[in-house]
C-alpha cells in the first residue's frame, strides 16, 4: 500500500554508497556521497530522498534540475556567477532553479533532504539573471489561500494562508510556507506529491489502513501522489512545503 512516509535523517548504516562525485565536477575535495531515495519516478522526473556528502567544492555551471532542499546537518555556500553567494545552515530550506549558474561549496560534512524535478519541458527562464538560489523564509508574510474541500471536512473549515516562494517553469513544482487553523479532514487519495516540514503546531496523519502518526515541529513527512491520507490538527500549524502536481 502506498502511504505517507516519515523522513528520518538518521538512517545510520542504511544509506546507500553513491560513490564520490565525478572529478570533472569538482574544484576541491572528494565529495563522497551516501543517500537514499523514497521516490524515484522517471516518468515525471521526480525524486525525493536524503543525501550526505563529505567536504567538496563544485565547479561553476548551470544547475541541471529544479531542486528544493532542507539542510539537516552542516553548512553550504551557493556561489553565483555574478559574485553573490547564499549561505545556508542546518535547519534552513532553500531552492535552486534549473539553469542557475552556480557552484556548491561545503567546508564540512553535510546532509539534506531533497526534492528534485528534472524538467524535460525545454522551457527556458525569460531572464537568466533572475536565476539564483534562494531561501524559503518562515517569517515571510502570508496571504489567504483556499483550504481543503469542505465536503471532506469534519467540523469548522480552517483559515489557511500561504507564501509561495518558488514555482518551476512548468507550474508543477511549488515550494513555500503554509499555515492553517485546526481542522479534521477525512482520508482521501492525495492529489499530488508533497514533502512537509513542520515548523509550528502538530498534525496527525492517518492512512487507508488506519495507521496514524503525529508530526510535530521539526518533523518531516512525504505524502506520495495517490496515498490515502487523512489529517487532524488540534492547534494552528505552520509548515514548509514542496509539492509536485503532474501535468494532466
Amino acid at each position: 500500500m502506498t502511504r505517507f512516509i516519515r523522513l528520518s535523517p538518521h538512517r545510520a548504516g542504511q544509506l546507500e554508497d553513491w560513490g564520490p562525485m565525478p572529478s570533472d565536477d569538482l574544484i576541491a575535495g572528494k565529495g563522497q556521497q551516501f543517500g537514499h531515495l523514497w521516490l524515484d519516478d522517471p516518468v515525471c522526473g521526480l525524486m525525493v530522498g536524503v543525501w550526505s556528502c563529505s567536504p567538496m567544492t563544485g565547479k561553476m555551471g548551470p544547475w541541471s534540475t529544479n531542486e528544493m532542499m532542507l539542510l539537516i546537518e552542516g553548512n553550504v555556500a551557493i556561489d553565483h556567477a555574478d559574485g553573490t553567494s547564499l549561505d545556508v545552515s542546518a535547519g534552513e530550506a532553500f531552492f535552486i532553479p534549473k539553469g542557475t549558474v552556480c557552484s556548491w561549496r561545503q567546508a564540512g560534512h553535510l546532509k539534506k533532504f531533497f526534492v528534485i524535478h528534472s524538467d524535460g519541458s525545454g522551457l527556458v527562464a525569460p531572464d537568466a539573471a533572475q536565476l539564483k538560489a534562494r531561501k524559503i523564509d518562515p517569517s515571510a508574510p502570508l496571504s489567504p489561500t483556499d483550504g481543503p474541500d469542505a465536503a471532506l471536512l469534519s467540523g469548522v473549515a480552517p483559515t489557511c494562508q500561504e507564501n509561495t516562494a518558488f514555482t518551476d517553469l512548468t507550474g508543477q513544482l511549488t515550494a513555500g510556507i503554509w499555515s492553517a487553523t485546526p481542522y479534521r479532514r477525512t482520508s482521501v487519495p492525495a492529489s499530488r506529491h508533497e514533502l512537509m516540514h513542520m515548523l509550528e503546531g502538530e498534525a496527525t496523519l492517518i492512512d487507508g489502513a488506519g495507521h496514524s502518526e503525529t508530526f510535530v515541529a521539526g518533523d518531516t513527512v512525504f505524502v506520495p501522489l495517490g496515498a490515502v491520507t487523512g489529517w487532524t490538527s488540534t492547534r494552528p500549524i505552520k509548515k514548509i512545503f514542496c509539492s509536485f502536481t503532474p501535468a494532466s
